[in-house]
């Protein structure tokens, strides 16, 4: 017999990761909402010019808008080490 109010999905809850990114976590992040090839060639742009390997660049997030647009997140390091 549970002697606590806590439920079997409190446990879930505690578990998953912040839904917003912390401020402070060093990370750079930009979104945009553009045409579909558009944002393709954005993402392509920013990743030529900020290569993974120096700067962890990637696209933390993206989706469908219904619209039609693309909504994506680019984030990435402010400088290479």
């Amino acid at each position: 017999m549970r002697t606590d109010n806590r439920k079997p999905f409190d446990a879930v809850r505690r578990g998953q990761k912040p839904a917003r990114p912390q401020a402070g976590d060093g990370f750079r992040r930009e979104t945009f909402a553009l045409p579909r090839e558009a944002a393709r060639a954005k993402a392509r742009e920013i990743l030529a010019r900020f290569p993974k390997a120096a700067y962890m660049t990637e696209i933390e997030a993206w989706r469908e808008l219904e619209d039609g647009r693309i909504e994506f997140t680019m984030r990435r390091l402010p400088t290479a080490d």
